[in-house]
Formats: C-alpha cells, sequence, structure tokens
C-alpha cells in the first residue's frame, strides 16, 4: 500500500496534498528542484501496478521490488536506478536477527521507496529530511542517502547489541560454570551469517553512489555516500571479527567440555578403584571354604574391615595427590 506521496520543491514539502499520482509527477516534471517522494509497504503487484505505469518502471525492476528476498544491489535501467537495501532488526530477547528489504527507485523527479519487514521504518527519515531543507536541495539523491544512513545506522546499532551478548557468552564460557554454551554460540553465530549477507554486499553498492558512477546522483551527495560507505565498512569489519571470534570461543567451549569429561572419567575411575578392593576382599573372604584359616580368627572380622578400609584411604590419599579427585 501507498504510505506517503508528497511533491518537494525546492528542498521543501508542498503542504497541499496531491490528488494523485499523475498529477504529482506532472507537477515535479514542471521544475528541475522538484520531484515526487512515493513511499510503499508491502505492496501486492496490483497494488504497485499505477506506480509502475505512471513512472515507466522496468519490469524486472518491479518484480524484484514486489517479490523481494534480493541481495543488495545497483541497477540502472536507462536513466532510472534500482537499489536494494537489505534492512535488520535484532530481537535482543530471542537472539534473533530479522531482515528486511527496501527498494529503491530513484529517476528524474521522482524516488519510490518499497519496504518489505518491520526493520528501518522510514517515517522518521522522512520527517528529519523535512526538517532540514540543505539535503532536499539535492533532490531525490538526498532521500536515497538518508535511506542508505538510516539502514547502516541499524546495522551499527545491532552490532553494539550482538557484542554486549558475545561478551555475555564469554563470560559464560570462561568463568569457570560447566554449563555448555555451544547451543548458543551455533545460534548466535548463524545469525551473524545472516548479517553479514546483508552488510558486504552493500559495500560495492555505496562504493559506486559515492563515486558517481550512476545517473541521477547529485555531485553534493557523493560526500554523503562516502560517509555512509565508512559506516558501512565498520559495520562489516565488526561482522567478520564477530563471526572469528564466534568461532574460537566455540572452539574454547567443545574443548572445555571435553577436559570435563576428561576429569569426570578420571574421577569415576578412581572411585571405581577405591571400590574396587573392598569388594575384592569381601569377595574373597566370602567363599566360605572349609580351609580358610581367616575363618577361625577371633580378629578376623575386625581385622578385614580395618584392612578393607586402610587401602581406600590409601588410595583416596593417592588420587587426590594425582588430581585425579
Amino acid at each position: 500500500m501507498i504510505v506517503d506521496c508528497a511533491l518537494y520543491r525546492a528542498g521543501h514539502r508542498v503542504p497541499q496534498p496531491v490528488a494523485d499520482l499523475s498529477e504529482a509527477l506532472e507537477l515535479a516534471r514542471s521544475s528541475d528542484n522538484d520531484f515526487v517522494w512515493i513511499g510503499l509497504k508491502e505492496p501486492s503487484p496490483e497494488e504497485f501496478t499505477e506506480v509502475e505505469r505512471e513512472l515507466n518502471l522496468h519490469p524486472l525492476a518491479v518484480e524484484d521490488a514486489v517479490k523481494a528476498h534480493q541481495r543488495p544491489k545497483v541497477d540502472v535501467y536507462g536513466d532510472a536506478l534500482f537499489i536494494v537495501l537489505k534492512t535488520i532488526r535484532y530481537i535482543d530477547s530471542e537472539e534473533l536477527i530479522e531482515t528486511g528489504e527496501i527498494a529503491v527507485f530513484l529517476g528524474s523527479g521522482f524516488i519510490v521507496t518499497v519496504r518489505h519487514g518491520e526493520g528501518s521504518p522510514l517515517a522518521d527519515v522522512r520527517h528529519r529530511l523535512e526538517d532540514s531543507d540543505t539535503l532536499l536541495k539535492c533532490g531525490p539523491s538526498a532521500v536515497l542517502h538518508a535511506v542508505c544512513d538510516k539502514v547502516v545506522d541499524d546495522y551499527l546499532h545491532v552490532t553494539d547489541l550482538l557484542q554486549d551478548d558475545i561478551e555475555e557468552i564469554e563470560v559464560e564460557v570462561f568463568g569457570g560454570g560447566r554449563r555448555s554454551a555451544v547451543s548458543r554460540v551455533y545460534n548466535l553465530k548463524r545469525e551473524t551469517l545472516e548479517f553479514r549477507r546483508a552488510v558486504l554486499p552493500l559495500t560495492p553498492v555505496l562504493m559506486r553512489l559515492a563515486r558517481g558512477e550512476v545517473p541521477n546522483i547529485h555531485p553534493e551527495a557523493e560526500p554523503f555516500f562516502r560517509d555512509v560507505l565508512d559506516h558501512n565498512l565498520r559495520a562489516a569489519e565488526a561482522v567478520e571479527s564477530f563471526d572469528s571470534l564466534l568461532t574460537s570461543v566455540l572452539q574454547a567451549n567443545l574443548a572445555q567440555l571435553s577436559v570435563q569429561q576428561n576429569d569426570d572419567m578420571r574421577r569415576i575411575s578412581a572411585w571405581v578403584a577405591i571400590a574396587a578392593v573392598p569388594t575384592a576382599l569381601a569377595a574373597i573372604w566370602g567363599m566360605n571354604f572349609r580351609h580358610m584359616p581367616e575363618l577361625g580368627w577371633s580378629v578376623g572380622y575386625p581385622l578385614a574391615l580395618a584392612l578393607m578400609a586402610t587401602s581406600c584411604v590409601v588410595l583416596y590419599v593417592l588420587f587426590k595427590r594425582s588430581r585425579w579427585l
């Protein structure tokens, strides 16, 4: 559905509501400084038909925008741009990364944003741009920069949340407890991989925008795209370090579990050895053969108990010194 459709003139939003899309585009094309910003959220093919017809959008780009599930990219169709950005939302309580998508059509006198998912809402972006007419004078390029900046800022916010969870896992693994963190580490590593798929492919897209290698990018907007590129590189480096760190933590946790299992087996073996001595002595004297001289001793019973106790104590001390117990 169309969330908002507004006409911008000389860096300001035209306060009068536009009757329909055709009228807005006609007004925008009447001046070089005017443009229309159309915002849609999860439109159906039928809902997008009017926009496609009025703006003469390429059918392949329209298909990608409606169906979503694309990797970050920038495509040029004639004098129009089609940009795909992956949005990220981190659900901290579940340690789950939820991905979405923003498709952007940019051409002469118009920009269309198509959002899928709950990540990186654009209402605040629109309000912030409308409060500052400096960037809006760059036309649709200013909107594209603001959208990219919002998406990448959300990346950096997610990296902070991920870092907090990874530090918790480190404390859990190296804090001396016996609880296994393998499942949590593996799940977080999988979510980090999902994050990586969003961040890394965006770098070449931002490079092309920052260098002005695609049409309809205002020259004054290029430095702003370079700033967004720098932030995205920071997020990409953080994701790479998280992946490596989680791998190390996972290996360390598995090694700890192996050591703990070995310690447990040594303790079990030590107690079995201690219990084996009195068991063996009791088995021997419990056979009750007729010609066993010990059976006639008056001190035989207490002597047997003393021998069993002494053997157990000696073995316990030896195992304790060797740190098996």
